[in-house]
């Protein structure tokens, strides 16, 4: 795409949108979202033609190449429609809604997406990827287009029935799905979880399916729990084997860190080389707690490597992270990622050369074929061939020396690579995404001791309050190039909540409990579905859409309603209020009817039905933070993983700042002796105070 002065701009000119924006000077007259583009389409009686993508879409490049910067395909389009481009990352609302339509029009989903509606928004027609001329069987833009414009204006009844019939239908799923279950979930769900976990378990590769393969690292931590819950250790095997798996393979960046979205392959070889915030921040979570719970170097080195990836590339001055980093570089994707042998050969000495190619697997054919022509392309991506153990087994050298050679390469090869183009980053901020990374920073301060992560998370969480809140404390979705905009959606408030109060259990300041407390209470103010328990996914002064949607099942992301079911269940626990835990409950009945169908969807949910059944405990220290005795409590806390229970600091300061939460269950707590003393509650029974770290471990159940 050119955006020279010989090109005129469209109507995304003034979005801030870096997909939006990317189509531009596009021949198409696209419109953003807005009423505007509705009523141009009911004044002038054009059905709407809605393209919904994101910046780091492959297939939404190839399209845009091929189709929207064809001037013929773009009068072809501007002649019948009225065209509308949505960034499906800044108004996720719409892509779940006309995502469905697309599924049940056509059985499949997924990027881009395409759909052609009515004036009043009721579709009739939708699609992924369609090319330009028509091939191997599939309709192409320069055929549909003109077919579509003919039924419109001649037999437009045909299209109408089809609208009313796909809304109609949308509406009845909605109304009937997800109804409240005379059954209660519990334990035994957690085992049919599992069990349908370990059927689709893939024994050689690691992961869950054949190909494509997605990290889906929620089906992890879940699985961590339930190890933990029940000692089995085919649970615990399947973690360790997934995660080793991933981060040998060419989906983890093997220079630069941090994970492509998903593998083309079932090997994790061949990835999709798009990198996304949320993918980061929830496999950071998985590889830290998974270090937590073995205590195995190799997890917690690749932890710290993800966070050093976004705090390096994905992070904005102001303390906010970006959204993801593009697949392709000058048209090609992964062009930036790849290495030819003779590449590495040129830039490292002979030793160095050897090594790579042994431990990166790297061949003079190439490692991988175009999946068009089937053939080697000559360029490879980058993997661990071999673990750096075996090599130093076969060479007959020390690892640490192995390590040591291996790192040296590894920086050269990234030096190099830093001359590349580099792949296009959209810069936008997104709350929701922005509120698991501070999760899984706080977390990796708590389990590692690391005291710059928190640092990162309260920047995070202060350029949120600052710039993407409003003065009734609602937030908004999106922010970019000094604007905040789009209506905060059920997964800002959620994610965002949790890691308010991952990051209270790190930092122990009380305001970031008060504001989840606060945010909590506009959830269910605003989201709440009274006649059927759970929570929208917009709030109740959105934008009329076709439904209002609820979602259970977790995707790429876990999904909101599953989230903020752990979220109320902590904060009950913190705050010792009812409501929070009646709520979650009615949240899991609400759902339970698909939930138990396939629970191994829902594992996010999994994981907050496991602190509902418990055993969970309460642990109220109460000490000054800043002494010895504390900090020896909290360490010897934060070496086991428990995940069933919520912390909470009492101190001077705390109890000068007055917080519900603390209220709670610091009244009359006193430390013994002066020393810092834990108070412990288990099942809903609590035990004597005690300020043995040990025995308060022995009263936790360790």
């Amino acid at each position: 795409m050119q955006s020279g002065s010989t090109r005129k701009p469209n109507r995304l000119i003034s979005e801030k949108s870096p997909y939006l924006l990317q189509h531009a000077y596009n021949p198409v007259d696209w419109y953003p979202w807005s009423p505007e583009a509705f009523k141009k389409a009911a004044d002038e009686d054009k059905p709407v033609f809605l393209s919904i993508g994101y910046s780091t879409c492959h297939w939404c490049h190839v399209m845009e190449n091929e189709s929207f910067e064809d001037a013929e395909v773009a009068r072809l389009l501007n002649d019948a429609f009225v065209c509308i481009k949505v960034d499906r990352e800044e108004r996720p609302d719409l892509d779940s809604i006309y995502m469905k339509v697309c599924q049940q029009l056509i059985g499949s989903g997924g990027w881009p997406l395409h759909i052609i509606m009515t004036p009043d928004k009721k579709p009739f027609f939708a699609a992924t990827y369609i090319p330009r001329e028509s091939r191997f069987g599939q309709t192409g833009m320069k055929e549909l287009i003109p077919k579509v414009k003919e039924l419109w204006t001649s037999r437009r009844n045909i299209l109408l029935e089809s609208a009313v019939e796909v809304t109609e239908s949308l509406r009845q799923i909605e109304k009937s799905s997800n109804g409240a279950s005379a059954e209660e979930l519990g334990a035994s769900t957690l085992d049919e979880a599992y069990i349908q976990l370990s059927q689709s378990f893939d024994e050689n590769n690691g992961g869950f399916g054949n190909a494509p393969k997605f990290p889906s690292p929620h089906n992890l931590t879940f699985l961590l729990r339930y190890w933990k819950r029940t000692s089995d250790p085919k649970a615990l095997e399947m973690v360790r084997r997934t995660l080793e798996a991933m981060e040998q393979g060419g989906i983890y960046d093997q220079l630069g860190f941090g994970f492509h979205r998903y593998s083309t392959d079932a090997k994790w070889l061949v990835p999709h080389f798009e990198k996304m915030l949320y993918d980061q921040a929830m496999l950071a979570m998985a590889y830290t707690e998974a270090y937590e719970a073995t205590r195995d170097e190799n997890l917690k080195q690749i932890a710290r490597e993800i966070i050093t990836y976004v705090l390096r590339d994905m992070t904005d001055s102001g303390g906010g992270f970006y959204s993801a980093e593009d697949a392709d570089t000058e048209g090609e994707e992964g062009k930036f990622y790849t290495w030819t042998e003779e590449e590495i050969r040129l830039q490292l000495s002979a030793d160095e050369a050897d090594l790579a190619i042994e431990i990166f697997g790297v061949e003079k054919e190439g490692n991988f074929s175009d999946p068009m022509s089937g053939k080697r392309t000559g360029k490879n991506i980058l993997c661990l061939n071999k673990s750096p153990a075996q090599i130093a087994l076969e060479m007959r050298i020390f690892l640490p020396d192995i390590q040591n050679r291996l790192d040296q390469v590894r920086n050269k090869l990234f030096g190099v690579r830093q001359k590349r183009v580099h792949p296009r980053r959209d810069d936008k901020i997104l709350v929701d995404w922005n509120g698991l990374m501070i999760a899984a920073l706080s977390k990796a301060s708590q389990v590692f001791d690391e005291p710059e992560y928190a640092i990162a998370a309260k920047k995070a969480v202060d350029f949120i309050l600052k710039n993407m809140g409003d003065s009734q404390n609602r937030l908004y979705h999106r922010y970019r190039d000094g604007e905040a905009k789009v209506t905060g959606f059920l997964t800002d408030y959620a994610f965002f909540i949790w890691g308010l109060v991952e990051l209270y259990e790190t930092v122990f300041d009380a305001e970031y409990l008060e504001q989840a407390g606060e945010l909590t209470e506009i959830l269910m103010k605003h989201f709440w579905d009274e006649q059927r328990g759970g929570f929208y996914l917009t709030p109740d002064d959105a934008e009329f859409t076709l439904v209002r949607d609820r979602e259970i099942y977790d995707g790429a992301l876990p999904s909101g309603n599953s989230v903020a079911c752990l979220n109320l269940i902590r904060l009950a626990h913190m705050a010792g209020d009812i409501q929070y835990e009646q709520k979650a409950a009615q949240l899991i009945r609400s759902f339970a009817n698909d939930v138990s169908r396939a629970p191994s969807g829902c594992t996010q949910l999994m994981s907050a039905l496991d602190f509902a059944v418990g055993p969970s405990c309460e642990v109220i220290l109460v000490g000054d933070p800043d002494k010895a005795d504390t900090k020896r409590m909290m360490e010897v806390l934060r070496s086991r993983f428990v995940p069933r229970k919520v912390v909470l600091l009492h101190s001077s300061l705390a109890q000068r700042r007055g917080t519900r939460f603390l209220d709670a269950f610091a009244q009359g707590l006193t430390s013994e002796g002066g020393k810092a003393t834990a108070y412990v509650c288990c099942n809903r029974v609590c035990n004597p105070p005690t300020t043995d770290p040990d025995k308060m471990m022995e009263l936790i159940g360790q």
